[in-house]
């Protein structure tokens, strides 16, 4: 399995454990469906640094790179690279 297919897989898995009746894709905007508060965003940002690995710098906290699934896996991927 690749690097990122894991990586969305583990993401949606920590939203579905927070939300299990959220149907969503990869590209579906968690934030415009409703999902997402501000402590849910918070959670996200501490689940995806503990769980990768890294650390999310202050410019990369925008609520774009976390609206879908897809963006946070390709957040994800530029901070593994920068590590």
């Amino acid at each position: 399995m690749s690097e990122s297919i894991e990586t969305k897989k583990q993401i949606f898995e920590f939203i579905h454990g927070r939300f299990p009746q959220a149907e969503i894709g990869d590209s579906d905007d968690i934030f415009a469906l409703g999902f997402v508060n501000s402590l849910f965003a918070m959670e996200l940002v501490m689940f995806i640094e503990k769980t990768f690995g890294i650390t999310v710098p202050n410019d990369e906290l925008k609520i774009d790179n976390f609206r879908t699934v897809e963006l946070m896996a390709d957040l994800v991927g530029r901070q593994q690279v920068l590590a």
